[in-house]
């Protein structure tokens, strides 16, 4: 993915700039030099997981959060920004609620009662589209996340917390 190579960096400097911030400023929140910045902006580097995680605590931007999380693991939703995209909030609503829609229907359709060895291809194929709906829905979801906690000043990583919390008090984690 050549064209999405560099998106970590790109975020950064939406964050720094956003902030009103130099890239001795930024690197001197972080403990970084101004050419270390210069490096992550650019592409020449990657932006360290310590540095990414206390950047996304610090200015809790939901785009630069998403992107870093693909980033590292190469998996995921990823934050949408190519031309065919339009994410103001409500234009995210509609397609979140699409997304979903057919990613339901797909599950109900899909039979997941057979143990593997006895799933022929039709079925497996099957099981693959529904696995593609329910990963277009994740994808939708996590926009629609992002624009919309960005959109009304609440905290993206408050919201996780929370949810973290929420999970571990039903004893869903540890």
């Amino acid at each position: 993915m050549n064209a999405t190579s560099n998106l970590v960096g790109e975020a950064l400097k939406e964050v720094r700039v956003r902030g009103d911030k130099t890239q001795t400023q930024l690197g001197f929140e972080f403990g970084l030099g101004r050419e270390a910045v210069s490096k992550y902006e650019n592409g020449r580097a990657k932006v360290p997981a310590d540095v990414s995680r206390n950047i996304v605590g610090k200015y809790d931007d939901p785009k630069f959060a998403l992107t870093v999380q693909h980033q590292y693991t190469g998996t995921g939703p990823i934050w949408l920004n190519g031309p065919n995209v339009d994410l103001h909030r409500c234009s995210v609503r509609e397609k979140t609620i699409e997304e979903l829609e057919e990613a339901i229907v797909s599950i109900k359709q899909t039979s997941l009662a057979k143990p593997k060895e006895a799933i022929n291809p039709y079925e497996k194929k099957n099981m693959m589209d529904m696995i593609e709906e329910a990963v277009e829905a994740a994808t939708a979801l996590a926009n629609f996340i992002a624009v919309t906690t960005k959109h009304l000043d609440i905290s993206y990583t408050g919201v996780w917390t929370s949810h973290y919390q929420d999970l571990e008090k039903a004893g869903f984690i540890e």
